[in-house]
């Protein structure tokens, strides 16, 4: 299974299509990003992020919506910690 994580671009950097790359905050962890498949993706938008490319922009909602899920993931593997 693959897991792509949304993260908000802060910056942009790169002129070829093919070879911009943004910088990404995942939540306090910013990490550098090809940009190559989305064209569209702009500063201030929120990307899901797979194996260091941006897949597809997505709205601040769906962003949200998918770090809802990762926080109860999170608690789930917790509680099953401490067992």
């Amino acid at each position: 299974m693959c897991l792509a994580i949304p993260g908000r671009i802060t910056g942009i950097s790169g002129d070829d299509p093919i070879m911009r790359v943004g910088k990404v905050d995942f939540g306090g962890i910013v990490k550098e990003i090809n940009l190559a498949y989305v064209p569209e993706a702009r500063v201030g938008d929120y990307v899901l992020a797979h194996v260091g490319f941006a897949l597809t922009v997505i709205d601040e909602a769906e962003a949200e919506r998918v770090f809802g899920h990762l926080e109860e993931i999170a608690e789930i593997e917790a509680a099953e910690a401490g067992q």
